[in-house]
Order: C-alpha cells, then structure tokens, then sequence
C-alpha cells in the first residue's frame, strides 16, 4: 500500500519551512534561514522536499497550509500555492493557526498554554489555548499584543493555574517583570524545538481524520492586524476626491 503523504508550508514570516510527511511521521523538511522571497524560494524548496522524501505532488493525500498570524506578502504565497494544488490536483487542504500549531508542541501534560512569537513594532503574535480529550481549544481570540498586555491576559485568563509557554522568542517575555509572577506560580517557558511545518501538517492529519477540511476557495489568512501597505491605503482615502 502507498505511504500517505502530508505537504506542510508555513510561510509566515521568515523563518518559515516546508515539510512532508508519510504516514503520520516527518519524512524531509527544508528551512527558510535567509531572505529570499517566498515567491522564489517555495517551489524550489518543496520539490527537494518532495524529492527526499520521494513523492511527487500528484502523490499527495493531504496539503496543510498556515494561516499566520504573519507576513501578508509571505502568507499569500503559501495560501496562493496550496489552493492553486488543491485545484490542480483535487488534494483535500488543511489550513492552521501558526499560534496553534506551537502551542501542540507544548507538554501533553499541560491544560493551559500560552504560544507567541515576534509581531514587530514591539508586539507579539499571542494565542492562549486549554487542551483537553478534544485538542486544543483557544481561550481567547488570538490576537497581537505589547508582551506586557499578554502576560496580563494570561493572568486575567488563567488566575493561578500553572501555564506552559511554548515561543519562538523567550526573551520577549523573560525580560518582562510580570514574567516573576507567572514563573511564581509554577508557569513554564519552553522555546519551541522542532519543524512548525511538521506541526502543522500534524495537526492538519488530526482535522482529516474528523474530516474537518478547509475549503480551497474561501481559506484565507489571519493577519490579525492589516498590513503595512493596507494601513496606508485606508489612511490616504481621506485624500481622495
């Protein structure tokens, strides 16, 4: 019987990644670590990602895609790309949170985690999710907040119940003095090791299997906040005539 092939894209932001894998473990990944686009970077990556794991796009039984928070231009090549395969070649399509997906690789163990990563501007990605029999389940819509805002979300949220912490950037919330209070209370901060694709096309075979899948055609992004370039559009209307 053909192994079962998942092909997982994060593009959004740059240290982004594409994975495969074969029924239900990691086969190949390949890493974002420079500054290329993604429009030049993806298709090249994913067919020696392919390639390893001997597979061939029309083998797929599954694509999984993130749906940021992140990068407008680098979130729009991934989604663009998946949806145009799913077309192409019928391919069932899962489309995950970024912040979901780094909070499923926090302890099986812990019932509340806390994922982030670095917004810019001062800010952070931020999701807060209660894992149960279920999966997880968000707390609280996720959202970009100042680290500070966060930990006081946690807090609200959370009270005194331990809470594990799975970032991309620990520091973020290490240098925060709120962080003593949370770590008083028992809470964990465990920076993320691994492939986030590798977590996303997990969680995306977890949603095929209850055939939850995503409809190609109305699978967008979350950005949480618009982007630069829609901010100002929005802002120079008022000089439009």
């Amino acid at each position: 019987m053909s192994p079962r092939v998942t092909l997982a894209l994060d593009t959004s932001e740059s240290r982004g990644s594409v994975a495969a894998r074969q029924d239900g473990r990691l086969s190949s990944f390949e890493l974002h670590q420079n500054d290329e686009d993604y429009s030049s970077w993806l298709l090249p990556a994913v067919h020696d990602v392919l390639r390893e794991a001997r597979s061939t796009l029309s083998d797929l039984s599954l694509l999984a895609v993130s749906t940021g928070p992140g990068s407008f231009t680098g979130l729009r090549v991934g989604l663009t790309t998946v949806k145009a395969w799913a077309e192409a070649y019928r391919t069932p399509v899962v489309g995950i949170s970024r912040l979901e997906a780094l909070a499923n690789r926090g302890p099986q163990t812990a019932t509340q985690i806390a994922a982030y990563y670095d917004a810019q501007r001062g800010q952070v990605f931020a999701g807060l999710f209660h894992r149960d029999t279920n999966g997880l389940q968000a707390l609280a819509p996720e959202a970009v907040l100042t680290s500070e805002a966060f930990l006081e979300l946690v807090s609200v949220t959370c009270g005194a119940a331990p809470v594990s912490w799975v970032p991309l950037d620990p520091a973020l919330i290490l240098r925060q003095e709120k962080w003593r209070e949370r770590a008083a209370l028992g809470d964990k901060l465990l920076p993320f090791e691994g492939i986030l694709a590798d977590s996303i096309g997990e969680l995306a075979e977890e949603r095929a299997r209850k055939h939850q899948f995503s409809d190609p055609v109305t699978l967008d992004a979350n950005y949480v906040r618009r982007s630069d370039a829609e901010l100002s559009w929005k802002g120079n209307l008022k000089y439009v005539r």
